[in-house]
């Protein structure tokens, strides 16, 4: 019998470290499903990938919608076997809790949170038909401490990160690995490019280029790591977090931020 071909869905993938994430499971052999926002630039990012003689298919679609999510899912379930599910798509900003648009706040709950949850429970049937599969679930480094003038958004990634250590145990014995990254900066956009330099010296601390962080990554899903915190400056840092209490945590990390708001 010919074996069923398989994919890596990767969320997010039209740019950034989603992006990275795709070339990378393309130097590996992957097959990919890429989903974005329409108007990124997706097709033509999937015309490059087509250079490492893979199977590409893009989606353009929004994932902040809940229908959309639910569409996606049907979608792949019914015309491919995923093997590997790379939750990256995510939102964020900094902006003061109490002018923020409720639209904004709602954008980084639905995307970080929902979709991510959504997705996963919708394709975990398609996954498990595999021997052994992957979901890797992109975090941050700001799950790790609340942050002033970011509030939602350290607040849904610490989801993330309990998210996926919880279905890690619950999936145990299943085939199906779920891993959790949490990248530090990285200039992946010209908005996030622009709030690291605002920040100064502390925003640069733990700074990584996407590839290095793609290639971290995808090497430690695959060994089944649990927890992934790329570089050894990341690495200090939650240790830091973990042993300072939160009355000196909170106002330190928030600091930089403060500095952002300013400029």
């Amino acid at each position: 019998m010919k074996l069923e071909p398989t994919y890596a869905l990767i969320t997010g993938a039209s740019q950034g470290l989603g992006k990275a994430l795709a070339f990378e499971l393309a130097k590996r052999k992957t097959n990919l499903l890429l989903v974005a926002l329409p108007g990124e630039g997706l097709p033509a990012i999937a015309s490059q990938l087509l250079d490492f003689q893979v199977d590409v298919h893009f989606f353009e679609t929004d994932l902040s919608l809940s229908e959309n999510v639910e569409a996606l899912a049907e979608t792949i379930n019914r015309g491919f076997a995923v093997k590997y599910l790379l939750n990256n798509a995510g939102r964020g900003g900094t902006q003061r809790f109490d002018t923020a648009e409720l639209d904004y706040l709602q954008g980084i709950i639905q995307l970080n949170i929902a979709a991510t949850a959504m997705l996963t429970r919708l394709l975990l049937p398609n996954l498990r038909q595999q021997k052994t599969a992957y979901v890797l679930n992109v975090s941050s480094m700001a799950a790790f401490s609340p942050i002033a003038f970011k509030t939602v958004y350290p607040a849904s990634k610490a989801f993330v990160r309990h998210f996926s250590l919880a279905l890690r145990e619950e999936l145990r014995g299943t085939g199906v690995r779920v891993s959790v990254l949490f990248p530090g900066p990285m200039k992946t956009n010209a908005d996030a490019t622009q709030r690291i330099e605002k920040q100064g010296f502390k925003g640069k601390i733990g700074l990584q280029s996407p590839e290095q962080v793609a290639a971290l990554a995808v090497r430690q899903l695959l060994q089944g790591r649990a927890n992934i915190v790329p570089g050894f400056a990341n690495k200090i840092s939650r240790c830091l977090m973990a042993l300072l209490p939160g009355r000196l945590l909170v106002p330190m990390v928030s600091r930089a931020i403060r500095q952002e708001i300013k400029g």
